[in-house]
């Protein structure tokens, strides 16, 4: 679970304009946050099967979202998974 405050600095990092909180770049981050955190918490607990397939559903979500943001803008596609260090 990300933390409000969290949540709010990675938005703000990810805008694009001042209204901005649903763009396809701050997506992707708030998902990449949440895949991070949830892959930490499966290192330690190998048999929650349960959030192991909440993290392929997020997964699959993020990879949907790159594959449009690709499709609209490669310029913002490379400029994010830059930013945010994702192999692609």
């Amino acid at each position: 679970m990300i933390s409000p405050e969290n949540k709010s600095q990675i938005v703000t990092d990810y805008k694009i304009h001042e209204k901005d909180s649903g763009s396809p770049e701050v997506q992707i981050a708030l998902l990449t946050k949440r895949i991070t955190e949830l892959t930490d918490h499966l290192r330690t607990h190998q048999k929650d099967h349960s959030s192991r397939r909440g993290l392929l559903r997020m997964v699959s979500k993020r990879n949907s979202l790159l594959k449009y943001l690709t499709r609209e803008d490669r310029n913002r596609y490379l400029k994010l998974i830059g930013r945010l260090g994702l192999r692609k």
